[in-house]
C-alpha cells in the first residue's frame, strides 16, 4: 500500500527485482517490433545503405547491441571524453531502438527496427553533465546537423528538446536557418516533441520547427501517452512506452518511455522506406509514412496529439502508393519562430534527455542506487538479465502514467484489427 501511495504521488521507490518467465528474452520484450511486424519487414529490408546521424549526449560505441553500427563520429559538446564518453545512456539507447542487431545476452539482446543502418554518432552537451545554457545546446545541434549533411546522412534523429520560451530567437532562428539547408539537400530531419504535456504542454525546440518532423508517442493501444506533448507540430506518432533497448547501465539493458524513443522509431521507419526506394526524395519517403500511417479516428487529417497518425512502416513498404512530387514538403509550415528578444543563457528548462539509469549487477541482487525522476523526454530503468533459469527485470521505480482516450487521438482501428496492418 505505501509503495502504490508514493507511485501515485509521483514519488521514485527503488528497484525490486522480480523473477520472469525464461523464455522472456531480452528481444521478446520488445513488445514494438512484433506490433510493428519487423520480422516481416526485415525479409524485405533491414535499411542498409542509409545512414542515420543521431544528435545525442553520447554513446557507448562498444555495446554488444550496437558494435559494428556506428560510423566514426564527432564530439560537439566541448566536454573531455569524445563521442564514446556519455553523461547518461540516451544516446545508447536511441542508437539501440534503430539499429540494435540483437547481438548482446548471446543473440538475444535488443534489437532495432532498422538493423541495417549505419549510425553517425554525433555528441552535444545536452545538460547530463556540466552547466548548459540555451545557445551552445542549440549551436550544438545546428553544428552537428551540418556535419551530418556534409557527411551523407540521410536521416537525422534529434531526440532532445528544449522549452521553446527559453533560448534567444536569434538561436532559434539560426537553426532554423541550418535545417532549411539541411531540407534543401535532400536531408531528413526528425525530433522528439517532449514529454510536458501535463506539465504545461510547452512547445519545444528543435521538435516544433519548421521543416522538422515532430514525433509523438503512443502506448501499446496506439493511443497517445499522456506525456506527449500536443499541438501542430506532432507530424506523426510511434510507440514510446514500455520500451526495451540497450543501455549503458552495467546489465546494458534499459526500460524507457517518451517521445525520444517515438523519433528514434520514425528514423528507422524513413530509413527502411529510403533503402527500398533510393530514388526517392525526403518529400516522399515522408509523404508515403504520411499518407500509410494509422489515422485519427475523428475523421480528420491531422490531430493535435498523433498527428497525421502512427506511423506504420509495413505499410510503407508493402502499399507505399504514390510518393507524390519530389520537390514539394507534405508537411504544411504550421510553427512560427519568435521575435521577442531572451537571454541567450538561460538554463534550458526541459530536455529530451534521459537521467542517468540505476546500475544492477547482471545475476546478483538488486543493489545500486534508486532510479532519478524522468525528464523532457522519458526516464530508463535497467533491465537485469540472470544467469540461470532466464531474465530478472526491473520492477518498482516506476511513474503513474494516465492514458488519454479522446477520440481525437486515437487511430482508425475497428474492435480486434491489427492496428500497424491495413
Amino acid at each position: 500500500m505505501s509503495a502504490a501511495v508514493l507511485l501515485a504521488a509521483g514519488v521514485v521507490v527503488g528497484p525490486v527485482a522480480v523473477p520472469a518467465a525464461a523464455e522472456d528474452t531480452i528481444r521478446q520484450q520488445q513488445w514494438h517490433l512484433d506490433a510493428m511486424h519487423a520480422p516481416e519487414m526485415w525479409k524485405i529490408t533491414k535499411g542498409q545503405g542509409i545512414t542515420i546521424a543521431v544528435i545525442d549526449g553520447g554513446f557507448k560505441l562498444d555495446h554488444p547491441d550496437l558494435a559494428g553500427q556506428f560510423l566514426p563520429g564527432k564530439d560537439f559538446s566541448g566536454s573531455p571524453g569524445g563521442v564514446g564518453s556519455f553523461g547518461d545512456g540516451h544516446g545508447t539507447g536511441i542508437a539501440s531502438l534503430i539499429a540494435g542487431t540483437g547481438k548482446g545476452m548471446g543473440g538475444t539482446g535488443a534489437q532495432g527496427l532498422a538493423p541495417g543502418v549505419k549510425i553517425l554518432p554525433l555528441k552535444i552537451n545536452n545538460g547530463s553533465s556540466g552547466a548548459l545554457v540555451s545557445t551552445e545546446f542549440l549551436g550544438q545541434i545546428g553544428q552537428a546537423i551540418s556535419y551530418a549533411v556534409d557527411q551523407g546522412a540521410k536521416v537525422i534523429n534529434i531526440s532532445q528538446g528544449m522549452d521553446a520560451a527559453v533560448p534567444a530567437p536569434e538561436d532559434v532562428v539560426n537553426l532554423n536557418g541550418v535545417i532549411e539547408a539541411a531540407r534543401a539537400k535532400g536531408v531528413l530531419v526528425v525530433a522528439s516533441v517532449g514529454n510536458e504535456a501535463q506539465k504545461g504542454n510547452p512547445v519545444e525546440y528543435p521538435g516544433a520547427l519548421p521543416g522538422v518532423v515532430g514525433v509523438g508517442a503512443v502506448d501499446r493501444d496506439v493511443i497517445a501517452t499522456a506525456e506527449s506533448e500536443q499541438g501542430p507540430q506532432v507530424i506523426l506518432s510511434a510507440p514510446g512506452m514500455d520500451m526495451l533497448a540497450a543501455c549503458t547501465s552495467s546489465t546494458g539493458y534499459c526500460r524507457s518511455h517518451g517521445t525520444s524513443d517515438s523519433a528514434a522509431l520514425v528514423s528507422a521507419s524513413a530509413a527502411l522506406v529510403w533503402s527500398t526506394h533510393p530514388e526517392w526524395t525526403e518529400n516522399q519517403v515522408l509523404r508515403v509514412l504520411i499518407n500509410t500511417a494509422g489515422k485519427p479516428t475523428d475523421g480528420s487529417v491531422r490531430s493535435v496529439d498523433v498527428g497525421y497518425g502512427v506511423v506504420r512502416p509495413r505499410v510503407a513498404l508493402t502499399e507505399p502508393g504514390d510518393p507524390g512530387p519530389a520537390n514539394v514538403s507534405p508537411i504544411p509550415v504550421v510553427q512560427t519562430l519568435p521575435s521577442a528578444s531572451s537571454s541567450a543563457t538561460s538554463t534550458p528548462s526541459s530536455s529530451s534527455a534521459a537521467p542517468s539509469p540505476s546500475e544492477v549487477a547482471v545475476g546478483a541482487p538488486p543493489v545500486g542506487p534508486a532510479a532519478e525522476k524522468s525528464s523532457g523526454s522519458g526516464g530508463a530503468l535497467p533491465v537485469v538479465a540472470g544467469v540461470v533459469g532466464g531474465l530478472v527485470l526491473v520492477a518498482g521505480a516506476v511513474f503513474v502514467v494516465l492514458r488519454r482516450r479522446k477520440a481525437s487521438g486515437q487511430p482508425a482501428v475497428p474492435p480486434g484489427e491489427d492496428p500497424y496492418v491495413r
